[in-house]
């Protein structure tokens, strides 16, 4: 299901040029109603259903409904990032909730970690990382 705006939420990102929610969709859906400060999603049909613009919106202000197989029907999923994580929020038709907090990076900002026993393989090698344990053909 595309993602759609709350215009009571919606505050246009405080009259910038560009909100948040157009700078971070993948596919460019989201734009901003100069007249009424608000954002909304151009072409619903093209949605990926990516979530970035929800976790993304200062305002909480972004939904998108969930598909019956993930949320039942009348359910509902609320992302709520913080600098280090992301909690999920799932509620279901009959009032339970049931919430999951998964980090939003592994690897310290700027920095990425060589893969764990890597041997550091020679860039003159031919051989992919993992297959450098492998005898080499003659």
């Amino acid at each position: 299901m595309p993602s759609y705006v709350d215009p009571e939420k919606c505050d246009g990102c405080k009259g910038g040029d560009k909100t948040a929610c157009m700078y971070i969709c993948p596919n460019d859906l989201m734009v901003l109603n100069k007249e009424e400060m608000k954002a909304y999603n151009q072409e619903p049909d093209a949605c990926w259903e990516c979530y970035s613009c929800v976790k993304i919106c200062p305002q909480g202000a972004i939904f998108v409904r969930g598909y019956d197989d993930f949320v039942p029907m009348g359910g509902q999923v609320h992302p709520m990032r913080s600098a280090d994580s992301i909690m999920w929020t799932v509620k279901f038709r009959n009032g339970n909730m049931k919430r999951f907090k998964f980090p939003v990076r592994t690897t310290a900002e700027g920095a990425a970690n060589a893969y764990p026993g890597d041997k550091g393989a020679s860039l003159d090698d031919e051989c992919l990382l993992l297959e450098s344990d492998l005898p080499t053909p003659k």
